[in-house]
């Protein structure tokens, strides 16, 4: 992550991985999908991780 490159919303999530913001909030009450935090009441997420996860994701596949 560069340092300008910030932190990510549900939004940006959601266009990154295609998949609809809804399936976002849904896998993390199952506690599924790429780790979050809390900002107040939004969250945000470091784009390394969210990558990470998906290279998880499709070296189980």
């Amino acid at each position: 992550m560069t340092a300008n490159e910030g932190l990510w919303t549900v939004r940006d999530v959601s266009a990154y991985l295609r998949v609809p913001q809804e399936t976002l909030y849904r896998w993390r009450k199952v506690k599924y999908g790429p780790p979050a935090a809390r900002v107040g009441r939004h969250l945000r997420y470091e784009p390394e991780a969210v990558r990470a996860w998906f290279r998880e994701q499709t070296a189980a596949a």
